[in-house]
């Protein structure tokens, strides 16, 4: 039987990346109306892989509308393979829930038109997630395809036993932490190994021969596949003449134009006994660790911050009160929100979302990402204004002014809530503008409490009545302006139920006298009845757990070190040695300081170089290797200044921290440590569906003297009897340092793109004013590790709070409205389902073993349990998740 060699026609087309978007854009125009002017005119022309990603069609019809009947034609007939996904995503950098969307999203379009591709496509990832195996298959994707992860190392070489991230083969089994299986296909020459087939003769036995031999070395099979094409690669118009020629050259193998769905069925039909797996997420652990671009965790760190914040408002705040509101207007905002993620996504390609392009590409993601935002919080407003105007609150004072808070998220919540309260308005139609402030402004300062809806006195703080301008629109009638005093109140919540509320009210009268607050030595110590944190002359912090008598010390030390590589790879220079905040005296003052809770204000200052010396500049445009580079710092040395809130609330064992900067350096990068005296050989870390788990040392072929990693929520260590969880808001490096110490990155500032030229980016030096925002938690033995998790996925998202009428009404004043009883279960999603308006809840277990699961709304139980594209599953719900599971359920 002859050899076949299946040759796909694709571009793999980065929306943006060494070009601004629109660059890319308008040729990708190009590249369509080629294709299907091709289709018409080479009968021969199998199909085009449209690279796995249905917004190119959206990109394409933008600018060629009339084309669109001739796009559904191509489709149809084969030509031109689509989907399954919306856009090709960084999967390590982009929620959970956000990956699920980008499926569910994708393949909405993709049926839309016709069949989608069922192929999981990752070609150019930058490294892969370990539960991609369970997504793929509660998907329906039995098979995926990647670039990056895992080592070939062909027939020539011994597959090493102790070596789990290499394979003998382009094709394996790839399985997931829970066991989940699937096919794995790694483009072993790279995605362009076909790539401008030659037509003449001399040529094409030259190409053929290499090609051949490359091809042959890893294929595990006869079945050899060819990709023609690459970045940006307009479609090769004469492949099928090449094809022909390579059949008359190469009698002993059959060249066909083909695409992904044939090549795979035949591939898999002949498979070896003897092919390998991999394990886990895939990222080039068994290589020389110079490329696998986690440092791109890092880059511009300002859009992975966006990015937390808008993924938390539409999963976490936007959709769980429109599902809840749902329950009262029998309507939810699914265009809205699917707008809304469409545009957030558009920001999740890996050289977007990962910061690895020229600065017009990143200037125009912000925009995406303040309009997914605002979508999110009209969302967010809408819900509220329907649930509040159903809330009964009659059981408070007529001359009161009630207010609810909403914990939207699955977990319990102590937190100090801020809410500002209406007292009194006038609005414009009753006088001038400025004549209304002063009347507000001239009234009698009153006083103010809180209370719960049995009369009860609640400890709060809050503030002097102020005046400001604010305005309504109504929903029948023209914007109404005015003017109204208000006031600030923080109230502390403690053990909030997950996805409840609960309202109060503010009435007039003088409040209890203050019990004295949790800072004491002017800020240099600060004790709950958890946990007391001291602060060092260095500015350090010890902090003691009570339950454990665990003292850790040393935390909250600030290192800064030069930086003379680019967006994708972090590189020190020769010889330079760290600068770290431990080495100077730092001033502390308290600034709020009362039963519930205690800030305290660090500052310390350290005096690093302003730049690279000029030697970088030179290496930079002569494209010299990062790796070999001798660029150092300048000498010249200016003020880094960090400011620190350090807040410590009643009840919690959260220490939580804000860090102000105003950089003004360059070519450096800014982390805060955390060391530990644990002796640990792993260490875990959130990461998509996965608490996963990671070895604190290298493998024997690593040469980076850094081990960058990727995270979510929380990295943590821990051993046989304490561990210590370090918790941040959008900022996704962290390294395990000498096997003990959790190092999170705040900034990495650098001047060029990298890759495969020279890029200025003098934007990714990430000048200007940065807030950084990150806890500490200690906890005991390893099974209580698991609570620092949750409270560290609480801590992203803030309470929400309505202030409402005092009225009659259909909704209880408190209500649970989904309990959740699971100790590792970590929730991602609670929205409707588009086609039928159940109420869907999805999460994961965080444990490595089956753990009890019950999920009621309103002593109901989940009726059906479905994969990850909403469809339902033959399979029963039951009370208990399995290791890793990933569960959707529909009420």
């Amino acid at each position: 039987m002859k050899k076949k060699v299946y040759i796909v026609s694709h571009s793999h087309w980065d929306r943006e990346w060494y070009l601004p978007y629109e660059q890319h854009h308008m040729r990708l125009i190009e590249l369509m109306d080629d294709l299907l002017d091709l289709f018409k005119t080479d009968p021969n022309f199998n199909s085009f892989h449209l690279d796995g990603q249905t917004i190119i069609l959206d990109d394409y019809l933008q600018v060629r509308p009339e084309r669109r009947g001739e796009v559904q034609q191509a489709i149809d007939a084969g030509k031109l393979r689509i989907g399954p996904f919306y856009i090709l995503q960084d999967d390590f950098l982009i929620s959970s829930e956000s990956n699920v969307r980008n499926m569910l999203i994708g393949m909405e379009d993709s049926k839309k038109w016709g069949t989608p591709v069922m192929l999981g496509y990752f070609p150019d990832t930058f490294g892969n997630m370990g539960q991609t195996p369970q997504m793929m298959k509660k998907a329906g994707l039995e098979t995926a395809a990647f670039g990056r992860g895992v080592k070939p190392i062909g027939f020539d070489n011994e597959v090493l036993e102790a070596e789990s991230y290499t394979s003998q083969y382009s094709e394996m089994w790839w399985q997931g932490p829970d066991n989940s299986e699937i096919f794995g296909l790694l483009f072993a020459n790279w995605y362009s190994n076909g790539n401008e087939i030659p037509a003449e003769k001399e040529a094409a036995l030259a190409f053929w021969k290499q090609k051949l031999a490359d091809v042959e070395k890893f294929g595990s099979t006869n079945h050899y596949l060819m990709m023609n094409g690459v970045d940006h690669q307009p479609v090769q118009k004469n492949v099928t003449q090449a094809i022909a020629l390579a059949n008359e050259l190469f009698p002993d193998y059959e060249f066909i134009h083909s695409n992904f769905t044939d090549y795979i069925e035949a591939v898999k039909n002949d498979l070896p006994e003897d092919l390998g797996t991999v394990h886990g997420e895939l990222t080039s652990q068994e290589t020389d660790g110079w490329f696998t671009l986690a440092n791109t965790a890092s880059a511009r760190v300002y859009l992975k911050q966006w990015n937390t914040k808008v993924q938390r408002q539409l999963e976490n705040v936007a959709e769980p009160l429109a599902s809840m509101a749902y329950e009262i207007s029998g309507s939810y905002p699914h265009d809205e929100l699917t707008y809304a993620w469409k545009t957030l996504m558009q920001n999740h390609p890996h050289d977007s979302i990962c910061g690895c392009s020229v600065d017009e590409v990143h200037r125009e993601m912000m925009p995406r990402f303040e309009k997914s935002y605002e979508v999110g919080k009209y969302v967010e407003e809408e819900a509220l204004r329907v649930i509040g105007e159903a809330l009964d609150t009659s059981a408070f004072p007529e001359t009161s002014q009630p207010f609810v808070v909403f914990n939207t998220t699955g977990y319990k919540k102590t937190e100090i809530v801020s809410v500002e309260i209406e007292l009194e308005r006038k609005t414009f139609s009753e006088g001038y503008p400025s004549k209304l402030w002063d009347e507000l402004k001239q009234q009698p300062k009153k006083s103010y409490k809180v209370i719960d809806k049995n009369g009860n006195e609640m400890p709060a703080t809050i503030s002097e009545e102020a005046v400001r301008f604010d305005y309504d629109l109504p929903k029948d009638r023209f914007r109404i302006p005015y003017m109204e005093k208000y006031i600030t109140v923080e109230l502390h919540m403690a053990e909030m139920p997950a996805f409840s509320w609960e309202t109060f009210a503010i009435v007039e009268g003088q409040a209890d006298v203050a019990t004295p607050g949790l800072a004491t030595e002017n800020g240099r110590v600060i004790e709950n009845e958890a946990i007391k944190v001291t602060i060092a002359d260095n500015g350090s912090l010890t902090l003691l757990d009570k339950a454990t008598q665990k003292e850790v010390s040393d935390l909250l030390v600030f290192e800064d070190v030069g930086d003379i590589a680019n967006e994708y790879i972090f590189k020190k220079p020769e010889g330079d040695q760290a600068i770290l905040s431990s080495e100077g005296q730092a001033t502390y003052s308290v600034v709020k300081n009362s039963a519930e809770q205690a800030v305290v204000k660090l500052v310390q200052s350290l005096m690093i170089p302003v730049s690279a010396d000029e030697l970088l500049s030179q290496e930079q445009q002569a494209v010299i290797d990062f790796r070999y580079r001798k660029a150092g710092r300048s000498k010249e040395l200016a003020p880094l200044v960090i400011e620190t809130l350090i807040t410590v609330k009643k009840g919690s064992k959260r220490v939580a921290f804000e860090t102000k900067i105003n950089n003004q350096m360059k070519d450096h990068r800014l982390r805060v440590l955390f060391p530990t005296d644990i002796i640990a050989q792993t260490h875990e870390a959130d990461s998509i569906y996965e608490v996963v788990t990671r070895p604190n040392q290298v493998s024997a072929s690593w040469e980076n003297p850094t081990n960058p990693q990727h995270q979510h929520a929380f990295a943590n260590l821990h051993d046989d009897n304490w561990g210590l969880t370090v918790s941040n808001f959008g900022l996704n490096e962290y390294e395990i340092v000498a096997g003990q110490t959790i190092a999170v990155t705040l900034l990495r500032s650098v001047g060029e793109l990298g890759d495969w030229g020279y890029f200025p980016t003098p934007e990714a030096q990430c000048l200007g004013e940065f807030t950084f925002h990150y806890g500490i938690e200690v906890h005991g033995a390893p099974e209580t590790r698991y609570q620092t998790y949750l409270d560290a996925y609480s801590a992203q998202v803030p309470a929400v709070t309505l202030q409402v009428k005092p009225q009659s009404g259909t909704l209880n004043s408190a209500n649970d409205y989904l309990t959740i009883e699971g100790a590792t279960f970590g929730t991602t999603a609670v929205k409707r389902n588009r086609e039928t308006n159940e109420l869907i809840v999805r999460g994961f277990n965080l444990s490595d073993k089956k753990e009890p699961l019950r999920i009621e709304k309103q002593a109901a139980v989940p009726t059906k349990l479905l994969n990850l594209l909403e469809e339902p599953l033959d399979e029963p719900v039951v009370e208990t998740i399995d290791p890793y599971e990933i569960r959707t359920m529909k009420f």
